[in-house]
């Protein structure tokens, strides 16, 4: 299978159109029908209905598969630049909003840093595919237990804090006297779905083995602040690390006393971070 013609398959479903594809890779229309063509000669199935431009069962299928396949091609790319590539100052660092405590922040260097706050699942793509020479990315684990990240590729990966969590929750709230709080109790509670600010509903539903968690409110935001904001406001619960919890107000952070979970924040890099790098790995790892 040609990963140009994948491309341009997996460009022309996004877009549900061969015109506005063939606009954003910078083909004509006619390469572009050229390209499904002979994509769809080559797995011996039509990928596409063309009124409307849809994928066919067969086209949802490969889809499946593309983004994994492409980025991988990306990564191995990403990889083989890096051993190649002068040495450069400087350093790109991908993290989600919550992984930037104060261990992490008071590691940085002085100057020549980059910090791109991206969603959980950009993390590993942007370190797989040389965007960022570092992620950090965290998440809900019983104690010492590693984070489950998606294999996108042969990526370094390494603990390097862990904290308690806590429930945030209005000051008015009926629960907000309590000394902690099973995660067990609140599963019909209204809660804020913020996956990309906060600990996502989907890692409270599998630390608790099901559990409605069902969402009152969507924030699809990163900024923290906003997302405290939402919770004092009485829009919804969040859990989120004991350190962004606290002190917040209009709020009282309550600890999370079941499941034995924590904070978990973990560094990935892939294949020899450069200098800079690699001296914020060493102090991370160490400060872990």
């Amino acid at each position: 299978m040609d990963p140009h013609l994948l491309r341009t398959y997996v460009t022309v479903a996004r877009l549900a159109s061969f015109s506005e594809a063939a606009r954003e890779l910078g083909y004509t229309q006619s390469a572009v029908s050229q390209h499904i063509a002979a994509l769809e000669g080559d797995l011996g199935a039509p990928l596409l209905t063309r009124r409307p431009v849809v994928p066919t069962l067969a086209g949802e299928r490969l889809l499946e598969h593309a983004g994994p396949l492409l980025l991988r091609l990306d990564a191995a790319r990403a990889d083989v630049v890096r051993i190649a590539a002068a040495p450069r100052y400087g350093l790109t660092l991908a993290a989600t909003a919550t992984a930037l405590g104060p261990a992490v922040l008071g590691a940085l260097p002085p100057a020549g840093v980059t910090l791109r706050v991206l969603p959980r699942t950009g993390i590993p793509a942007a370190v797989a595919t040389g965007t960022a020479d570092l992620g950090l990315v965290d998440g809900l684990a019983a104690p010492s237990d590693p984070l489950r990240l998606a294999d996108v590729a042969p990526l370094t990966t390494r603990g390097v804090a862990e904290e308690p969590v806590s429930v945030l929750l209005p000051a008015a709230h009926p629960l907000a006297g309590r000394a902690g709080l099973r995660l067990a109790d609140l599963s019909d509670a209204r809660w804020l779905d913020a996956p990309d600010a906060a600990l996502p509903l989907a890692q409270l539903r599998a630390a608790t083995g099901g559990g409605a968690f069902r969402p009152a409110l969507r924030y699809e935001g990163t900024d923290v602040r906003a997302l405290t904001a939402l919770t004092a406001a009485g829009h919804g619960l969040t859990l989120l690390p004991r350190q962004a919890a606290a002190g917040v107000p209009g709020t009282v952070a309550v600890p999370l006393t079941a499941p034995r979970v924590v904070h978990r924040t973990e560094l990935l890099h892939g294949g020899s971070p450069g200098e800079a790098a690699a001296d914020l790995v060493r102090q991370l790892a160490g400060a872990g």
